[in-house]
């Protein structure tokens, strides 16, 4: 049997690491685009050679937007998106035999603030600003590229959610997607609704993004963005009742709004991170018959807590 052969480009960051690890227990051969890998940016030549003969390339190349957007920081999340989406499409246009599909990272972000309704793939309204500016010229960069023969998906991702590896924790409060400050902030009482609480917040696990990913490259039928998310979308009210819950915190002081600018500051991130309201619909995997492994916010925290202390007592 003929191994199957994934390219996984970015795939540094906790996203990337949960999927090379998962292709290659699914007996998927796996092949890196990363600064330090065989492959790398800046090589079109080298790149066309390691996508050649490959079946699935996913992109996930991308400065981290957990960042202060000054313009340093702006410019260059633009542009390791933008560029590296352009970059892989020039190389597959010199590939013999290019993988058969392209899925690239995008971002449910590119929707409006929606607290009146959900946002789907085919009546979702763009919204406006920085974040909503990217994730469009990525999505361009992504349909410019002149790939014959290649399917191209954008995987607009809502918030991803699994739990934080011992590598993870050392990287700081980011690592392991979103969990950690959630986790940080609850257990010094903190853990009550941010702002407001009426900010729709829309997740998935990571465990679905990889399930996602083997479906869509099954489905040959569909096409255009995707947008990846669980079924079950809840207000940063209810996620942060339900996060004090699995940690067993009976109590959370609310965050105003401008403490939580503040804090933003002191961070360096964003507090649009945590104020814009995101309601994706994954409207295109229902209608596919997609099954989620964690299709409830309970099921996914409960998972991500029990592998974290899972984790921790194999130390």
């Amino acid at each position: 049997m003929t191994e199957k052969v994934v390219v996984l480009a970015g795939a540094s960051g906790f996203i990337g690491k949960f999927l090379h690890r998962r292709f290659v227990e699914e007996g998927w051969q796996v092949r890196l685009i990363a600064r330090n890998a065989t492959a790398r940016w800046g090589d079109t030549a080298g790149l066309s050679q390691l996508l050649d003969g490959s079946e699935l390339l996913v992109n996930l190349a991308g400065k981290s937007v957990s960042c202060r957007y000054n313009e340093a920081n702006k410019a260059e999340i633009f542009a390791s998106r933008t560029e590296t989406t352009s970059e892989l499409g020039r190389a597959l246009a010199a590939c013999t035999h290019p993988p058969r599909d392209w899925f690239n990272a995008s971002t449910g972000t590119i929707y409006r603030h929606a607290e009146d309704h959900a946002q789907s793939e085919d009546d979702g309204e763009l919204g406006s600003g920085f974040s909503v500016e990217v994730a469009k010229a990525w999505e361009a960069a992504l349909a410019q590229a002149d790939t014959s023969g290649v399917r191209k998906i954008a995987l607009r991702m809502s918030i991803v959610m699994g739990p934080a590896t011992r590598t993870d924790r050392r990287s700081g409060p980011g690592g392991g997607g979103v969990m950690r400050p959630f986790q940080i902030l609850s257990r010094f009482g903190l853990g009550g609704r941010m702002a407001k609480g009426t900010q729709k917040y829309s997740w998935i696990h990571v465990e679905d993004v990889f399930q996602a990913i083997l479906f869509l490259h099954q489905h040959r039928e569909i096409t255009g963005p995707v947008n990846l998310a669980s079924p079950e979308v809840v207000d940063n009210t209810e996620l942060m009742r339900q996060v004090r819950s699995a940690l067993r915190i009976p109590f959370g002081i609310p965050t105003p709004r401008w403490l939580l600018e503040f804090g933003a500051v002191v961070i360096r991130t964003e507090p649009e991170l945590v104020l814009k309201s995101r309601w994706v619909e994954p409207r295109k995997l229902a209608q596919a018959g997609f099954q989620w492994k964690y299709p409830t916010l309970s099921t996914a925290l409960q998972a991500i807590l029990t592998a974290q202390d899972s984790s921790k007592t194999s130390r």
